[in-house]
């Protein structure tokens, strides 16, 4: 049974099967009733993992996302993956899924989103308020040497930051 409230983030994990491996054990411990992954897969064997979520995963490409075809082949037995930026609503949260923060400040401007969960920059990035804004920084690790991932909880808007 999974936690309709609770949303594993994930983003540039650039092909660390190990990284993404860990994540995939937490939001299946936490119970995630939702995982997002704001670009960066990289390869499409990244699948192979992620595809043990016992959860919807939602993906958006990212700047480094050659392979769209593969990915989105693989990924679509069990997931989605698309160009963002994306919008999904999940436990009544609209929610905007994209890469590149480009569009960021267009984004924070609009009155009809209440998260907005972007990667690219391989930082953490959170801004409480209205709408929250979330990068999880990098679970791939190659640019800073940390992993990380994140959990919000749709109920009371709190993010948890996540060592993978």
């Amino acid at each position: 049974m999974t936690n309709q409230h609770l949303i594993g983030i994930i983003a540039d994990t650039h092909d660390n099967r190990k990284a993404i491996q860990r994540a995939v054990e937490l939001f299946n411990d936490r119970e995630a009733g939702l995982v997002v992954h704001a670009g960066d897969l990289i390869s499409p064997f990244t699948a192979w993992d992620f595809k043990k979520l016992t959860c919807k995963f939602i993906a958006v490409f990212g700047n480094n996302d050659g392979e769209k075809l593969g990915l989105f082949h693989l990924y679509r037995e069990f997931g989605e993956i698309s160009p963002g930026p994306r919008r999904i609503v999940h436990n009544g949260r609209k929610i905007v899924l994209m890469h590149e923060p480009a569009c960021l400040d267009e984004m924070i401007a609009s009155p009809d989103v209440d998260v907005i969960i972007y990667g690219h920059i391989h930082k953490v990035d959170i801004r409480e308020g209205k709408p929250l804004i979330i990068n999880p920084g990098e679970a791939g690790g190659w640019l800073t040497d940390s992993c990380t991932a994140a959990l919000l909880d749709t109920e009371s808007m709190k993010v948890e930051m996540v060592s993978l």
